[in-house]
């Protein structure tokens, strides 16, 4: 969990209702035993700058880090089914945290995230989000120990939220949701005003139902959360309509054990294995605001582990049941906007990537996993196949390259200006390679189909690359390199847990993988190589067990 995830859910921690809500004895005790790991792990020590803290795994002490654990000491002190409600340590830990908060933002009013942004708006308004639900809580419950120590921290906050800048477009989300969040408890009319100055922007999502950033793993359920709290606390039901196209999305970059499709996010989490747990706030809001049948049995999914007790004190109403419904698994979709399809297939599951990405290919059946299929030529140092043009599941690609004569009119070539009197020389011995690689889905299976024709004898290579974990038949290693295998048999397989995945005719016309030009080695997977020299025309018929 990184830090920004645990400051929003370690610190959602407010209620509209009672104590007495029917919340699960499963969610009050996960939450018990994070504070109880806190106050372990919380700094004590009188004489220590970080008194009040709590150390990561990098040896830093975050600010939102402590924002989030006196999120999650406030909400079992005031919860009176917590096992730490109304104990005057747990209550002085609150302090503790608070003060270390107080002497050690900046003069703007904002947190610092210590491995990358300093003075940072963003991560203030990623604190605040919990912070300010403690305050409605510690408000709605009389906890007015809790709300004195809260309200001088928050008023700080305030007063950087409505001046500060963003780096990120999700970041303007958060920052309008905080300070909504704020005006709930400490209305001030300078909050509303700078929620409205963002808003003006607009909700940047595109025809398929994606933010801009696409981060199906990460920044998504982020967004969505930011506009449902700002549509909640501000009554802009409007922007419900944006949570609603993401949802609706999200539905169809699903794999068959609920982990999401990243290949098309913009951020950290492309490529990355990410899960939904992340959305079990807007997905449960969601489904009890309009009785999304679908929405509920992802929500069921997440809510084992992502249910929090701040969030369901703060909406009592998402503890209403709603009647599950079957969300697709047998479907082939287009996405124009994002630029790739989806095949779903029960356990099988398939991206075809069209365009921008040299892993144009990814697909799974059940735990056999196939992270990327690309293949590249030795090309003159640039043959590493990325699709330009695409019709169907036919991806293409047209390379050229030659070799510069002497310039027309003698000029002094010099190190600052050989690029670019480089472009202004006449190009002769011109070589041209067209390559390209069709998909095609059959019964059981897929075929990759990868051609490459225009200039003979140019080296190729083929990378399947399998998730860690698995194990693999019918393949050498290859000498020297990490994880690296040629095929030894006509067909081999891949194998993980139950399933396996069968691949093959064998192609192997030399041994020379590391292709220059190419695309490193995809780190941590295991990479069957299959090698050709041009013209090549090969068909990979993968096959299920």
């Amino acid at each position: 969990m990184n830090r920004r995830h645990f400051i929003t859910t370690a610190a959602a921690t407010a209620a509209a209702a009672s104590a007495q809500s029917p919340i699960s004895a499963d969610v009050v005790r996960r939450h018990d035993e994070a504070v109880d790991r806190y106050l372990a792990a919380q700094v004590t020590d009188t004489s220590s700058r970080w008194r009040g803290a709590m150390v990561d795994g990098t040896g830093l002490y975050a600010q939102g880090t402590a924002g989030g654990i006196l999120g999650a000491f406030g909400t079992a002190y005031i919860y009176r089914a917590s096992k730490h409600h109304g104990k005057a340590e747990v209550l002085e830990r609150v302090r503790l945290a608070a003060d270390f908060l107080n002497r050690t933002m900046s003069a703007d009013g904002n947190i610092t995230l210590p491995i990358t942004n300093f003075n940072s708006p963003p991560d203030t308004a990623f604190m605040v989000t919990g912070l300010a639900s403690l305050m409605r809580l510690a408000r709605n419950e009389g906890a007015r120990d809790v709300a004195a120590i809260l309200e001088p921290l928050l008023a700080r906050c305030g007063q950087g939220l409505v001046k500060g800048g963003i780096h990120t477009p999700n970041h303007r989300w958060v920052v309008c949701s905080a300070l909504a969040q704020l005006n709930e408890v400490m209305p001030n009319p300078a909050y509303v005003r700078r929620v409205d100055q963002w808003l003006a922007e607009e909700i940047d999502i595109d025809s398929d139902g994606q933010y801009t950033e696409r981060s199906t793993g990460g920044y998504n359920p982020i967004v969505d959360r930011a506009l449902i709290v700002v549509a909640d606390k501000l009554k802009r039901p409007a922007l419900l309509e944006h949570v609603r196209r993401n949802l609706d999305s999200l539905l169809y970059l699903l794999h068959p054990d609920f982990e999401v499709v990243t290949e098309i996010s913009r951020r950290q989490d492309q490529y990355q294995r990410a899960g939904i747990l992340g959305y079990w706030f807007p997905l449960t809001y969601m489904a009890v605001r309009d009785g999304n049948g679908q929405y509920a049995t992802l929500a069921a999914h997440a809510a084992p582990q992502a249910a929090s007790l701040g969030v369901l004190l703060e909406y009592p109403e998402l503890t209403k049941a709603v009647t599950p419904a079957a969300v697709p698994e047998n479907y082939e979709k287009h996405f124009p906007a994002l630029g790739i399809s989806r095949i779903r297939r029960g356990r099988t599951s398939a991206t075809v990537i069209r365009g921008g990405s040299s892993r144009f290919f990814t697909f799974r059946r059940g735990d056999a996993v196939v992270t990327a299929v690309r293949f590249a030529s030795a090309f003159f140092g640039k043959g590493q196949f990325v699709p330009e043009e695409t019709t169907g599941y036919a991806l293409t690609q047209d390379l050229s390259a030659g070799y510069y004569q002497p310039l027309d009119s003698p000029v002094r070539v010099t190190p600052d200006n050989w690029f670019e009197l480089r472009k202004t020389r006449k190009v002769t011995e011109l070589c041209k390679l067209r390559q390209s690689a069709t998909i095609r889905e059959v019964t059981n299976g897929f075929d990759v189909r990868i051609q490459a024709s225009g200039t003979d004898e140019v080296p190729l290579v083929i990378e399947i690359a399998f998730a860690p974990g698995g194990t693999l038949t019918g393949c050498d290693a290859v000498k020297d390199v990490e994880q690296a295998y040629l095929m030894s048999a006509k067909t081999a397989s891949y194998r993980a847990g139950k399933d396996e995945i069968r691949f093959g005719p064998m192609l192997r016309q030399h041994s020379y993988v590391m292709v220059r030009g190419a695309e490193p080695r995809i780190p941590a997977q295991q990479c069957v190589y299959l090698t050709a020299l041009t013209p090549v025309d090969h068909t990979i018929e993968f096959r299920f067990g």
